[in-house]
């Protein structure tokens, strides 16, 4: 299941030195506005300990888990969503994201320039979302002109549904507020999503603060958190600087004594990417076996048959049924044989809501 998140942010905010820090790709970090001009990808690694801990029991000829992908778009400016700028380009790519991380400064530093000269992290969110805005509003207007005609004939059961969605969409818009703050039904959520609607994209605020605020924040990440109050966005306080110089150090013990330096137990990056992951209700399940331990990325809600299907769609078309085994229940117990002579692996059918953690075999037939 490939997952990409776009790195958004104004002109010299930290998105390239945080994606640096992201990613084995290297942006070019400078400070001047436009840096990135062409979209920079990487593929990250999603950590966790889960899987280090099943290696440890299992010893598998190889380690395999989830990944990301990162993607480092253009600094944005105003007019982008008339063309202004890189505006057309920075568009198209974060269309193609999934979710996006919006990189906020909130730190104060003469030397690095800013592109409307003060430090305001509340006016540079708007910036940009006014941009997203206005083209979402483009595209609502374009799809409702369609749709209104067909829906006028009042035998169009399904237009008439669309249009009734699409004036919602127009209305929230015209008043400067971003979609993703709008609740749905089930069914009109899908329709919605089908849009590709850029603010109606799942959004992690990451305010890149100095090493000083780390821990408590400082007043920028104050305004920001009562600015997306009303948002149902996640918020992240990370230095990028300090993120950069714990990329550098070479051993683990170093990065671990530089983190306790800084008074935080986990680098802001794994908090990040962790928090990119569940930001579109993602989990992970399990494959162990000598030749291989193995995350797998799936839907919160996905039934057996899907999640065999992440694999490879014949697990799915053939699926039989499910031996999951419960993570605790493996690690307390210390091999699958000692799990299934404590009668701790469970038989499961088509219906079977898999479960973060689970560790499952499927049986299938093609």
């Amino acid at each position: 299941m490939a997952l990409k998140c776009g790195i958004v942010g104004l002109p010299n905010v930290g998105k390239s030195t945080l994606f640096n820090c992201l990613s084995n790709a290297k942006a070019q970090s400078a400070n001047f506005p436009f840096c990135t001009i062409e979209p920079n990808m990487g593929v990250i690694t999603v950590p966790d300990e889960r899987l280090n801990s099943l290696a440890e029991l299992v010893n598998p000829d190889r380690i395999v888990p989830t990944t990301i992908e990162i993607l480092d778009i253009a600094g944005l400016v105003r007019g982008a969503s008339k063309g202004e700028g890189l505006g057309n380009k920075f568009l198209a790519n974060i269309r193609e994201t999934d979710a996006i991380i919006h990189v906020l400064r909130c730190f104060d530093d003469e030397n690095i320039t800013h592109v409307d000269h003060t430090v305001n992290p509340v006016r540079d969110k708007e910036t940009i979302d006014i941009e997203l805005q206005l083209k979402d509003l483009e595209s609502v207007e374009g799809r409702l002109q369609k749709v209104t005609k067909q829906a006028q004939t009042g035998k169009d059961r399904d237009a008439m549904r669309m249009a009734k969605v699409l004036e919602r969409l127009k209305a929230h818009l015209e008043q400067g507020k971003s979609l993703r703050e709008l609740d749905f039904d089930d069914e009109d959520t899908q329709l919605v999503k089908s849009f590709q609607l850029l603010t109606s994209k799942p959004i992690l605020y990451a305010c890149n603060v100095d090493e000083a605020a780390i821990n408590a924040g400082n007043k920028y990440v104050d305004q920001v958190r009562e600015a997306i109050k009303s948002e149902k966005a996640e918020l992240l306080i990370i230095s990028a600087k300090a993120e950069a110089e714990i990329a550098e150090l070479e051993s683990f013990e170093e990065r671990q004594m530089f983190l306790e330096d800084l008074g935080i137990k986990e680098s802001g990056v794994n908090v990040l990417i962790k928090k990119a992951y569940s930001l579109l209700d993602l989990e992970t399940y399990f494959t162990a076996g000598k030749i291989e331990v193995r995350a797998w990325t799936y839907h919160k809600g996905t039934k057996a048959p899907q999640a065999a299907g992440v694999i490879h769609s014949d697990f799915e078309k053939g699926f039989i049924r499910a031996e999951v085994i419960k993570f605790d229940d493996f690690v307390r117990l210390g091999s699958e044989a000692s799990v299934k002579e404590a009668g701790k692996m469970a038989v499961e059918g088509k219906e079977y809501i898999v479960q973060d953690g689970d560790i499952m075999h499927f049986r299938f037939n093609v």
